[in-house]
């Protein structure tokens, strides 16, 4: 990826920022096509700079583009918006496996806002908890393999920040840190772990390499929270030589 030019510059963030303080439909009419150059087509550039990174990591990885899929809607839902402004002032590309219809859940991601990008790994419960990834895969291993998540907050701790949610009274409620009790496993509803950057990090012509090794740095939470395949444990709880060195 070195050599290319920078896929965002600085209009990309002055759109947001505006987009934030013009919050309108009207507004956005009139500036479809600054979203459209200043937004869309970056973000398009770089799923095309960073797929051949995620399929190797994983081919079953969706690359195909569609909103929803690899793009978060900049429309919002305004049913559940408190203040009811009809857009999001971020933007998200996402990696999923394209099988894991029924293990939702899992992510890689990346997004920019108003005043910072981010990278890295997240998790969340869909809505029927019992059935979710969370539920069925990242919870059982995260108590049975406690260990395993001690080395990755060492291996990871010090670049990464790591958070996660529980449902308090019908809210959602922000824990900071790692989820290493049990008892915050049994309440966990969503993980993320992520890398948080400025926003002229995405302005640098080696942004998607950067993206890239903060991908194959997290992918290893993404196989032990999601894989509902026969889970490869001795590859991910230590190898051979860790193992005879316990």
């Amino acid at each position: 990826m070195s050599g290319q030019a920078a896929i965002f510059n600085p209009e990309t963030f002055r759109f947001l920022r505006e987009l934030g303080r013009n919050n309108r439909k009207e507004w956005m009419d009139r500036n479809r096509a600054r979203y459209r150059a200043q937004v869309v087509e970056p973000f398009r550039a770089l799923l095309d700079a960073l797929a051949p990174v995620v399929l190797k990591l994983n081919p079953a990885f969706d690359t195909s583009g569609r909103t929803g899929t690899n793009f978060s809607r900049i429309n919002r839902d305004i049913r559940f918006a408190a203040d009811k402004s009809p857009y999001r002032t971020q933007m998200y590309l996402t990696f999923a496996d394209q099988r894991s219809k029924g293990w939702q859940g899992a992510q890689l991601y990346t997004g920019l806002s108003t005043d910072a990008v981010t990278a890295g790994f997240r998790i969340y419960s869909d809505y029927n908890s019992k059935e979710s990834a969370l539920a069925q895969v990242a919870r059982p291993r995260a108590l049975q393999n406690p260990r395993w998540i001690e080395r990755q907050q060492r291996r990871l701790g010090k670049k990464y920040d790591s958070y996660w949610y529980s449902v308090e009274k019908g809210e959602w409620t922000k824990h900071d840190g790692w989820p290493r009790r049990p008892e915050d496993w049994n309440r966990l509803k969503g993980w993320i772990v992520r890398r948080k950057m400025k926003p002229a990090a995405a302005t640098c012509a080696s942004f998607p390499g950067e993206v890239s090794k903060i991908f194959k740095e997290v992918f290893p939470l993404y196989v032990f929270t999601s894989s509902p395949k026969d889970f490869c444990i001795n590859r991910l709880t230590g190898s051979q030589k860790e193992r005879g060195q316990r």
